[in-house]
């Protein structure tokens, strides 16, 4: 009997404790009627590809077995469930696929992709969860390693593997995943650990301890660590539950995402630095570990508002955004920075997160108030052929996408593939930027707006709620409030609008909706949805 695990997205490839499970027989097409989707993303879908063609480079049949317009097949049915993902150049990218090799694909930028070459670099790696080219080798993070990969007689195939550096617990547990390695600005490697669930057993013997809080797990299990050039292991935050997105903004600060379950109200995005903690507290059973920067936590509030714990919880960290649950996606993956300067759109220097359960890409801004980040997250492109779990950048600004969706259910028409995301060079109306000002917000668009439908209050409808902070599977929204526009003020270049907003609310989430402001050619936002995470108004 396979359990489904209510289609909640904690990272990749979980295997649902089922002894025996032929995945490809499985039914996965009730599970599709059964996803929950934002309406906000269903009504913009055929809209989104006048500005974002997806153009498939490769992509399993699909799961029900029918083959549809995308289906383009790896050569000897090699199953592309892409872990990791690197591009190279401006003709390759490689891959790391699930099974545990690393591929390299040629012609990849092609329009369509027609002759796609295949061949097959690395081999025997125990379950790949990243990919990076750095300093002339490849890098990826095993289930117990951080291991450098290098071709030493040119033949085109990996003749050595190095481990660059190890020493977090692993116990068994299905999971207890690995991701990364992502470089900072001081060449710096960064690993996150998945925390185990539950562990008992021969996996409880394996475990480090405290004793004051009495939780148990591998040691650093839910840690962000990172590997200095000369390949020390360091400790640098702690909270994490199933941290399968790692990358840097364009200050070079590190990030990750985290994905909704026990103590982690909704998928979320935080900044990385030392001796931050998160929201999942079974990570400090490494907290006395030597070299640990979090010391001194002797109780976890539980069943709190989120605010609430924030304050009681000296350690606790908020999330620089909150990616509320449904409707800004159910299961975050990875981080990618847009560096092209223009070449994919209007949104350069902002990040790209993507989705598993809704198989779509999430967009985020973020800014710093009083020295710490918080920022907006929007939706950005749906409909990809499966669950979105790596990303990276082509040379030509251009974005590949990696899909699986190996041990949970998706959207889409494949099981796996690899995709690339194309700006047909027609920029869409959106809102690009939300900035908190002490009394409201100030929205800048992609594109000039209708002063007059920009102006009226009524343009616009904004709420604001939080979570609870507890031990139990995610939470609702709770402490919900409709929030009163005041006044809408049109900058003079008519990119711009300052809401005047009554009852802004710290470490809340502010959904604002702008479903009626058009541009001067009267039309609407393709995307009229976005969530403002207000840790801290400015003063």
């Amino acid at each position: 009997m396979v359990k489904t695990c209510n289609y909640h997205l904690h990272s990749f490839a979980k295997v649902c404790r089922s002894v025996r499970v032929n995945w490809h027989a499985m039914a996965f097409q009730p599970a599709f009627a059964l996803l929950a989707i934002s309406p906000m993303t269903s009504a913009i879908a055929d809209d989104e590809s006048d500005y974002y063609r997806i153009i498939t480079i490769a992509a399993s049949e699909s799961p029900t077995g029918s083959r549809s317009s995308n289906w383009k097949p790896a050569p000897d049915d090699l199953a592309l469930e892409v872990s990791g993902l690197e591009v190279i150049d401006d003709n390759r990218v490689a891959v790391a696929i699930r099974k545990g090799e690393i591929w390299f694909l040629d012609n990849v930028y092609a329009d369509p992709p027609t002759d796609v070459k295949y061949h097959r670099f690395a081999t025997a790696l125990h379950e790949p969860l990243g990919l990076l080219k750095h300093n002339g080798a490849f890098y990826t993070t095993q289930r117990s390693e951080l291991t450098r990969i290098t071709d030493t007689d040119d033949d085109g195939a990996a003749d050595e593997y190095l481990t660059v550096a190890k020493g977090w617990g692993v116990t068994g547990h299905y999971h207890e995943y690995a991701y990364g390695p992502k470089l900072d600005k001081d060449g710096n490697l960064w690993v996150t650990l998945n925390i185990g669930m539950g562990l008992k057993g021969e996996h409880r013997k394996r475990t480090v301890s405290n004793p004051v809080l009495g939780y148990h797990q591998g040691r650093w299990r839910g840690w962000g660590m990172k590997v200095t050039p000369a390949g020390k292991l360091i400790p640098v935050c702690a909270g994490m539950r199933s941290p399968s997105g790692i990358g840097a903004n364009a200050d070079g600060d590190m990030f990750y995402s985290d994905q909704q379950g026990n103590w982690v109200a909704t998928n979320s995005l935080h900044h990385m630095r030392e001796g931050a903690f998160f929201h999942h507290p079974e990570s400090l059973a490494s907290m006395d570990q030597p070299g640990s920067p979090i010391h001194g936590v002797t109780k976890v509030p539980n069943g709190l508002p989120y605010p609430d714990a924030v304050k009681q919880f000296d350690q606790l960290r908020p999330p620089a955004v909150w990616f509320p649950y449904k409707k800004a996606g159910q299961s975050a993956t990875d981080i990618m920075l847009d560096e092209s300067g223009g070449k994919f759109g209007p949104f350069a220097g902002q990040l790209f997160v993507g989705e598993f359960t809704q198989a779509s890409i999430h967009r985020v801004f973020l800014e710093k108030v009083d020295g710490e980040y918080q920022g907006a997250c929007f939706p950005f492109r749906s409909r990809l052929a499966s669950a979105v779990l790596r990303m990276d950048q082509g040379t030509d600004g251009s974005m590949f996408v990696g899909l699986t969706n190996r041990g949970w259910s998706s959207l889409g028409s494949a099981s796996y593939g690899l995709q690339r995301l194309r700006w047909t060079g027609k920029t869409p109306f959106e809102v690009k930027e939300i900035h908190a000002l002490p009394d409201g917000f100030e929205l800048t668009f992609t594109q000039p707006v209708d002063r007059s439908s920009a102006e009226d209050v009524a343009s616009y409808q904004l709420n604001s709620h939080t979570y609870l902070y507890h031990s139990t599977y995610g939470s609702d929204e709770i402490q919900k409030r409709s929030l009163s526009v005041e006044s809408a003020t049109v900058a003079d270049d008519l990119k711009s609008v300052r809401l005047r907003v009554d009852g802004l609310r710290e470490l809340f989430v502010h959904e604002i909706i702008a479903d009626r402001v058009k541009n001067a050619q009267g039309q609407s936002l393709l995307h009229p949805h976005a969530w403002y995470t207000l840790n801290k108004i400015p003063k």
